[in-house]
């Protein structure tokens, strides 16, 4: 059996501090581990918030330099916590990303990937067949174990049909929708979107909740945040421990922000929903200070994926020094902004090196709450709970997949590329560049390129932006190839992929009957199925 990664040994970090005047807090907090409970104030297990942004790159935070002063809310947020500037998607797309963070596992473990072509990037449109797996176990699954409550506000993405909703897999509550908010459609090719309160839609897209594409009007993330605030005040003076996933979507194209907010940055409509998500993050954060949860819940922020550099600058954002965007394995794609807070808990103004993965999040909340890991299956996330409590440092790799293909392997500050591929020539001579301004020769490579034999190998201290690979011929190189490959050696060897279920799409499937569609008169007649194998460009 492959041995996961938190059995990886810890050392002591050395921590770097954040130049904004926050005092560093001197607490000496006993080692956890992932069956030992970290219990809150009142003696219950902490609240857990988790903020997933979608498409927001690295480069879009101030606290990582962004000179549009778009986010003071999160930077006070990276004052007052823990920031992560080597976090990382576990998938430079949506769904598979979310999938991983959910079940903290791989995406080719969990299901979240294709097998119709070789190193397809996939998703869940809603004209998808499958979703998340019955036989997968999801974070909130387990919490309720040890009495949480669970909620989703925003986007799910793991599968539109009624058995992969959010309530069919350990979620108590949700406001939000299944998919992306692309459209608006006519309703007789294609359905708008749906969204939910709970088990029943209460609207759609471009209906009764409205986003005008033209202006990029729209109150969807206020809307966000009030369902945020209910729940909040909901469980302010309940025993029982909650769970929010806050998983909110105006900086995916198409763009919105409420009124209020548009017109207010440097950067255009993009500018402005960051500007809101951010506005949204402060009062979040005020909230569990006014309710006097503050020091009884972690708060988490990161992203699905790097910005969409297909849709910038307008519809897209900024990943800073790294190499090309979504889609991509390359650094662009998969190097999130990360912020832990927890008052009291995570000492303040802490910058940490620790290589961070989306999926730490299921194996981090789970030790928290006092839960061991599931017994059955290899959970690839790591518990973080000794590196946000005690600055510790553990050692492990991050791997870099795109669809059923290992495309790179980071262990310390170097990279390993086995196979580069931006996108095709066809695609990209449609005008579908994710490296934008970027191109680096035999790098950014539109025909997928192996390198097995020889992988690219680069030092992202020196060279974040991933355009000189070390020489094969240096010491340097044989060296880090000799720790790189054991360690890729091992994967490949014990792993034991899941069923991919995001091989086959129907246009029957797509969201023409919701339940709740007949009490709101929002039913629409579908077309008989004709099951087809899904076309994955990317």
């Amino acid at each position: 059996m492959e041995v996961s990664p938190r059995a990886s040994g810890a050392r002591t970090m050395s921590t770097n501090h954040l130049g904004v005047g926050a005092a560093l807090l001197s607490l000496i907090l006993t080692s956890t581990c992932c069956s030992c409970l970290e219990t809150s104030r009142n003696g219950s297990p902490p609240n857990i918030v988790i903020m997933l942004m979608d498409d927001m790159g690295w480069g879009d935070l101030g606290v990582f330099g962004q000179p549009a002063k778009e986010t003071p809310n999160l930077d006070r947020m990276a004052a007052e916590g823990m920031l992560f500037p080597n976090f990382y998607a576990a998938n430079p797309l949506c769904s598979p990303s979310r999938a991983a963070l959910l079940t903290g596992r791989l995406p080719v473990r969990n299901g979240f990937y294709t097998t119709n072509a070789h190193a397809r990037n996939a998703y869940t449109p809603q004209e998808i067949v499958g979703g998340i797996s019955q036989d997968e176990i999801l974070l909130p699954e387990m919490l309720r174990k040890v009495g949480y409550v669970s909620k989703i506000v925003g986007k799910w993405h793991l599968g539109h049909r009624s058995q992969y909703l959010p309530l069919e897999h350990g979620f108590d509550e949700w406001f939000g929708s299944p998919n992306c908010h692309f459209g608006p459609y006519n309703d007789s090719d294609r359905p708008n979107i749906p969204v939910y309160k709970d088990s029943q839609m209460v609207g759609r897209y471009y209906e009764e909740f409205e986003i005008n594409v033209k202006t990029g009007e729209s109150n969807l993330t206020q809307i966000y945040l009030e369902e945020s605030l209910l729940f909040l005040r909901a469980h302010a003076k309940a025993q029982q421990p909650f769970f929010l996933y806050w998983a909110v979507d105006a900086t995916h194209a198409p763009v919105y922000a409420s009124k209020s907010f548009l017109g207010r940055s440097q950067r255009g409509r993009y500018g402005d929903a960051v500007m809101e998500l951010d506005h949204s993050v402060g009062v979040i954060l005020d909230e569990l200070r006014t309710l006097g949860l503050a020091e009884d819940t972690l708060v988490f922020f990161t992203s699905d994926n790097g910005a969409a550099l297909v849709s910038a600058p307008t519809q897209g954002g900024s990943n800073g020094p790294f190499l090309c965007g979504k889609e991509t394995t390359f650094e662009g794609g998969m190097r999130e902004p990360a912020i832990a807070w927890w008052p009291g808990r995570i000492p303040a103004g802490t910058v940490s090196q620790q290589l961070g993965n989306i999926m730490d999040l299921f194996t981090t909340s789970l030790a928290l709450a006092g839960l061991p890991v599931p017994e059955d299956r290899i959970i690839d996330g790591l518990d973080l709970s000794p590196v946000l409590l005690n600055s510790s440092l553990i050692d492990r790799p991050i791997f870099y997949y795109r669809g059923n293909e290992l495309m790179a392997v980071r262990l310390g500050l170097y990279k390993a590329h086995y196979w580069t591929w931006s996108n095709s020539w066809e695609e990209f001579h449609k005008g579908v560049n994710f490296c934008p301004g970027e191109e680096v020769d035999g790098v950014t490579t539109h025909d997928q390129k192996e390198h097995t034999m020889q992988p690219l190998i680069f030092h992202l201290g020196r060279d974040p932006g991933e355009k000189f690979p070390i020489s094969v011929l240096s010491e340097e190189y044989r060296t880090a190839l000799q720790n790189i490959s054991p360690v890729v050696e091992r994967h490949k060897k014990n792993l034991v992929v899941a069923v991919p279920q995001l091989n086959m799409c129907d246009l029957a499937v797509m969201n023409w009957t919701p339940a709740g569609c007949e009490k709101l008169g929002k039913c629409l007649k579908g077309p008989k199925s004709q099951p087809w194998k899904c076309d994955w460009p990317h």
